[in-house]
């Protein structure tokens, strides 16, 4: 038993490596016991076992005061419980405006004017039909407050100039660690502190199986956060700022597991969704089975079809979720409220009613639409920003990319010429620079980062240490540990690298400090290599087919 315990401790300690080693922990747990996790509040509801199951992924630590926990931009696996003292969450100087909550490729929109001036020159675009400044103002929509900073995952509406002081009992970090999206603000501890850290896993789980815990998060996002991620929508921009107000309080927040069903084919109508982070597949039945034929992803809407056409019996398509997602829930008396009051939101709704009908029907009555419809979603392609995809009916297998790359980055190739097929176009395992990047996530040095030029993501060579999290984490299998020859001196940190052998992850950055583009692609002899940055541009790689 003992034999045992020593060995949990030494496992709990290398799983939480990178915060023993930061300088502004002044201690950190062991692994600890149910008793001594249901010790603090947030633990109270659960038993024994299940404590036992998710201790590996809590620790608590002091922190000293002025120290940061994370950065604004940064991103995070964990959410912190505050049990003694005080943090505070602020905005950095940089005053950066965000990212919107909305995929703007997929809803075709563009943001409101943030200014006068733009607003003069500034029209909002979806589908084929123009919307105005002053047709949205019409509307009842409110002035831009420009004194807030509206950020995708903001935690809390704060003034540039200000922060917020959190303290004993108080749960901050949740909402980008579930979601996937950079936290919003800079959090540091105003004093000596002690802080329960959870990591996401661990806060899934708790937050499924306690009732409590979720109603506890829903209600701190509710009252921090959904005013500014409905503001930030195309379809909410459209309605005034009391309005908002009053559905924020009604509004029910849906957390889905991966490929749970979200509504089924030919059921009641009940509600209007929006989809606030991750992905939704939308299939339906074709003989004895199911075609997917269209998907959802952040800020677009689900029922609007059933709700505006009239005699629709029921859903018109199964909707479910492709991984973990997170939705908001509209009451149908609310949708009719919004679909009454303001003329600029109902258009937009009936031009996703035609634009939806358009890819269902498409999709249903095309068997090649519906697999290039699944394969985007199972291979990730919905999120990628920048895709390499090889035509092999053209491609002779001459390997010039491959070398190319390597000749451009010290002998290294950052990408493998081996992947799925799509009819005659291979994937290769090659960064698609997502637009949410797990692969940021729990990497101890900051090593991979985004590098500030477009949508790359690349790796800092002289900070990686190896410890493989980014390739772990990674879905598509696009980052490749390399063996340097080398092992780790005997004062490097972490200690547990000491002796071992120095590996170094790399992945393809794009070329973006060569000033040539990807070298995979100009240097490719035949042109049979290219990037497509969205699934539209995937799509149009093939000519349409009658089946």
């Amino acid at each position: 038993m003992a034999k045992t315990e020593i060995r949990r401790a030494q496992q709990h300690r290398d799983r939480w490596t990178d915060y023993v080693d930061n300088p502004g922990i002044l201690s950190i747990s062991e692994w600890l016991s149910p008793g001594e996790l249901r010790e603090f509040e947030i633990f109270s509801d659960y038993d024994d076992r299940f404590l036992e199951r998710i201790g590996p992924d809590v620790t608590v630590a002091r922190w000293q005061a002025g120290s940061v926990l994370f950065e604004e931009g940064s991103y995070i696996d964990l959410a912190f419980f505050v049990a003694e003292g005080s943090v505070e969450a602020f905005l950095s100087s940089r005053g950066g405006s965000g990212a919107p909550i909305f995929d703007q490729q997929r809803t075709g929109l563009w943001m409101l004017p943030q200014d006068e001036e733009d607003s003069k020159s500034s029209d909002l675009v979806t589908g084929t039909r123009m919307f105005t400044p002053e047709m949205l103002a019409s509307s009842g929509s409110a002035e831009p407050q420009t004194g807030i900073t509206f950020l995708s995952v903001m935690d809390f509406d704060l003034p540039r100039d200000h922060g917020r002081v959190l303290g004993p009992g108080q749960i901050f970090g949740e909402i980008g660690a579930l979601s996937g999206w950079p936290q919003s603000v800079t959090v540091r501890a105003s004093e000596e502190c002690v802080l329960v850290q959870i990591r996401v896993n661990a806060l899934r789980m708790m937050k499924k199986k306690s009732s409590a815990l979720k109603d506890r998060v829903d209600r701190e996002y509710r009252a921090q956060s959904l005013s500014s991620q409905l503001r930030c929508t195309p379809l909410f921009q459209c309605c005034s700022e009391d309005f908002l107000e009053e559905v924020k309080e009604r509004v029910e927040l849906v957390s889905c597991d991966p490929d749970e069903v979200i509504v089924r084919e030919g059921e009641p109508v009940n509600a209007f969704f929006m989809v606030r982070s991750g992905f939704v597949k939308l299939s339906q039945n074709v003989g004895e089975g199911d075609v997917a034929v269209s998907y959802l992803s952040k800020g677009m809407t689900l029922g609007e079809v059933e709700l505006l056409i009239e005699d629709m019996d029921g859903w018109h398509t199964t909707a479910s979720s492709v991984a973990y997602c997170e939705l908001v829930k509209l009451r149908l008396e609310d949708f009719r409220e919004l679909v009454e009051r303001f003329p600029a939101a109902k258009a937009l709704l009936w031009e996703a009613v035609v634009q939806r009908l358009k890819e269902t029907g498409h999709g249903k009555k095309s068997v090649q639409q519906s697999r290039l419809i699944q394969t985007s979603l199972d291979e990730g392609m919905v999120e990628g920003n920048s895709i390499l995809v090889i035509d092999l009916e053209s491609c002779t297998r001459c390997d010039d990319c491959v070398r190319a790359c390597a000749e451009t980055h010290g002998g290294r190739p950052r990408f493998v010429r081996e992947g799925n097929r799509y009819q005659n176009m291979l994937l290769p395992r090659s960064c698609y620079h997502c637009q949410d990047p797990v692969c940021l996530i729990g990497c101890p040095t900051g090593a991979i980062h985004r590098a500030q030029v477009g949508d790359v993501v690349a790796i800092d060579d002289n900070i990686c240490i190896g410890c493989q999290a980014c390739a772990n984490n990674c879905p598509y299998d696009a980052i490749v540990m390399h063996e340097t020859g080398e092992t780790w001196p005997d004062d490097m940190l972490p200690a547990g690298l000491r002796g071992r052998e120095r590996l170094l992850a790399s992945k393809c950055d794009l070329c973006y400090d060569t000033g040539h583009g990807p070298a995979c692609v100009s240097n490719c002899p035949q042109g049979c290599a290219f990037r497509v940055s969205s699934l539209d541009e995937f799509r149009g790689l093939f000519p349409e087919s009658g089946d």
